[in-house]
């Protein structure tokens, strides 16, 4: 398919391809983190041969031109305006410019690469020459660059303008997601001093069992087959943890227990989980329109949910009133509820919850919230990103009921700090509890008290 024009005016003036992102070289190596060094210099006549290729190109064919056929039609073009304007360029520049005109037109610019490497799992674009990634629990700075702070506001527009919205300096702040599914939060000026900024949480793309769970160092073989049977036996679970500490991951893990011939009906913000069971309805939330109406919340959407009769409701992440409607959820018979929280402690999160349902019910006694909470919730799973940026199931606690007005609970599995290994990773122990845990005539009712019996004396976690 050729995508170029024979008229120089095809294309039109050069502001008009400008206002789609353009990307920096392909390869998105790594620098060292100390390292802030400027953007690699641009070929000589790279910025012409740029303006002469944007102005020969045919965006008539571009919607449907393959990304392979563009990059073969624009680097032919490449070298045929070199040799027509006599300027030097070798091989490995001419690929380079090709692949970043590409990914300008059918792109996010820089971002493609990392976008495109499996082990990065955060983006975060703090201006045009701060490029951040997240790899193994670790941000690096990277060499990717955008080419101005226009080039970073043209990426942000193209990106809210693919879901519909708008974001600019009467509209600074939006929540979009890409087409794999990966979130995006944007800030504009005036609210980000230093220019547009974008935070990108990628979309994994491989699906992430208790087994690679186990691999990856963040749960020993007997914790994995715990929680596999909390899930299977219906347990009402929450997973506390913090910003990027792998919940999200984790219910991923927890659903593949789930029998194919329940119902299970799905609420977040942003839509991040990948059930493979065949009944599953996924519900998002909406945000306001322009004009300020239109407002779907994650309240209203579980509200809804409660009447599309589902054997489970996951809820992405509670953060604010619609944690009363998830007790409720949990206590009206749709056993095997799960949500995620942020929270520091499992105890800590028990308090979350107290304080997310008052915001929505301010009027209710605080024992009938605890009574709601410890009638609803059998088991919380803490997660912790630690220093040597390993994610760590740190606690996994049941909890018991009311003594007083205490909430009473039992930590199942605790982790313990030892000290740290040559290499850095840190190194440490779960501490087991094996007593009976309150929820025990529930695993007798599945058949999996047994099992239960035979996980709990399993010594692979000392």
């Amino acid at each position: 398919m050729n995508v170029v024009s024979n008229t120089p005016a095809a294309f039109g003036r050069r502001s008009a391809f400008q206002s789609s992102p353009s990307p920096s070289p392909a390869p998105a190596a790594f620098a060292a983190p100390e390292r802030k060094t400027a953007a690699t210099p641009p070929p000589t006549g790279a910025a012409e041969l740029r303006a002469a290729c944007l102005a020969r190109i045919d965006p008539s064919a571009l919607a449907n031109a393959t990304p392979d056929q563009l990059y073969g039609d624009i680097e032919r073009l490449i070298a045929e305006i070199a040799d027509e304007q006599r300027i030097q360029i070798n091989g490995r520049e001419q690929r380079q410019l090709a692949n970043e005109l590409v990914h300008d037109m059918v792109g996010l610019g820089p971002l493609e690469p990392l976008l495109e490497d499996d082990s990065i799992t955060d983006i975060m674009v703090n201006g045009p020459d701060k490029i951040f990634a997240e790899r193994h629990g670790k941000l690096l700075l990277t060499s990717a660059r955008f080419r101005d702070v226009g080039h970073v506001a043209n990426v942000a527009q193209r990106i809210a303008a693919a879901i519909g919205r708008r974001v600019d300096e009467s509209s600074p702040m939006v929540d979009a997601r890409l087409a794999d599914g990966s979130r995006v939060n944007i800030i504009f000026p005036p609210l980000a001093l230093n220019g547009a900024c974008i935070s990108i949480r990628k979309f994994a793309r491989r699906r992430i069992n208790f087994d690679t769970i186990v691999a990856n160092g963040s749960a020993t073989t007997q914790m994995a087959k715990v929680l596999r049977l909390a899930s299977a036996a219906r347990l009402n679970i929450i997973i506390s943890g913090g910003t990027g500490a792998g919940k999200t991951t984790l219910m991923n893990a927890l659903s593949q227990t789930i029998d194919p011939g329940e119902r299970i009906i799905t609420v977040e913000d942003a839509a991040e989980l990948q059930l493979q069971q065949p009944h599953v309805v996924r519900l998002e939330t909406r945000p306001p329109n322009l004009e300020g109406s239109g407002e779907v919340t994650q309240r209203d959407l579980v509200r809804n949910a409660l009447r599309m009769r589902p054997d489970r409701l996951i809820v992405g992440e509670v953060r604010g009133a619609e944690a009363f409607d998830m007790l409720q959820a949990m206590n009206t018979g749709h056993d095997g509820s799960m949500s995620t929280i942020h929270a520091n402690t499992t105890r800590d999160a028990v308090t979350r919850i107290e304080n997310m349902v008052q915001m929505g019910q301010p009027n209710l006694p605080l024992r009938a919230i605890r009574t709601q909470i410890v009638s609803a919730v059998d088991l919380i799973i803490q997660l912790e990103r630690m220093r040597d940026g390993v994610r760590r199931i740190s606690q996994v606690t049941e909890v018991i009921g009311l003594e007083g007005d205490v909430v009473t609970m039992n930590d199942i599995f605790q982790f313990e700090y030892e000290g740290e290994n040559p290499d850095g990773t840190l190194r440490g122990r779960f501490k087991v509890s094996r007593i009976r845990p309150s929820f025990w005539s529930r695993l007798q009712y599945f058949n999996l008290d047994s099992a239960w019996a035979a996980a709990m004396e399993d010594p692979s976690a000392l």
